[in-house]
């Protein structure tokens, strides 16, 4: 695993690939997770920081097999319901994909330090609690219920995950649930924005 830029070799890669499977589907930073550990490990190589993108694949081939009919299926555009729902995962990529054209050198140059994400983490750890403790009425309970706007409001919200230690699905879900979406509509949605997004990163 050396060629592969981590100085750990075979021992690191499977801690962080355990890591990486144990965090990847909660709303708490997979990313942030391997930061830290990967500074504990003693892997700061440029390497490094590309084998903890990489390993992201899996988490993105899961998400694809468990909605790969919605995904791939002639349902996605055979219908005006299948329609939206593509046009909606667009709309709400172009935030991340916008700022994240523009930003990636200042994040990657100032904000990969294990301080600034284990602040992060805190802080998402943090509004989640209180999100989830706030009384609220859902008032879309379907993704195909959800309009451009909604879908933009949700990628607004996964641009915040450019800060590393941000969890991309916590930001997607509560800010989600925020616009009024049920928790399961918002995570549905989330996962389903995980694929463009993570294969572009």
């Amino acid at each position: 695993m050396e060629g592969g830029g981590l100085q750990g070799g075979w021992l690191s890669a499977i801690l962080l690939g355990l890591l990486e499977g144990l965090t990847e589907f909660l709303p708490i930073s997979s990313t942030g997770h391997l930061i830290v550990a990967g500074h504990f490990l003693g892997e700061h190589s440029e390497g490094a920081k590309l084998f903890e993108v990489v390993i992201q694949l899996g988490a993105i081939g899961a998400v694809c097999w468990e909605y790969r009919r919605r995904l791939f299926g002639a349902a996605l555009f055979a219908d005006a319901a299948g329609r939206r729902l593509a046009g909606n995962l667009v709309v709400a990529f172009i935030p991340a994909a916008v700022f994240g054209a523009a930003l990636h050198g200042v994040i990657k140059e100032y904000l990969f330090s294990p301080r600034t994400v284990a602040v992060a983490l805190i802080v998402g750890g943090v509004v989640i609690i209180f999100v989830e403790r706030r009384r609220r009425l859902a008032r879309i309970v379907e993704v195909d219920e959800m309009s451009w706007r909604d879908a933009l409001w949700v990628g607004a919200a996964q641009a915040l995950a450019l800060f590393p230690g941000v969890s991309r699905a916590g930001a997607t879900i509560v800010g989600g649930m925020l616009r009024g979406l049920s928790r399961r509509t918002a995570t549905e949605f989330s996962f389903l924005l995980a694929v463009p997004t993570m294969r572009a990163a």
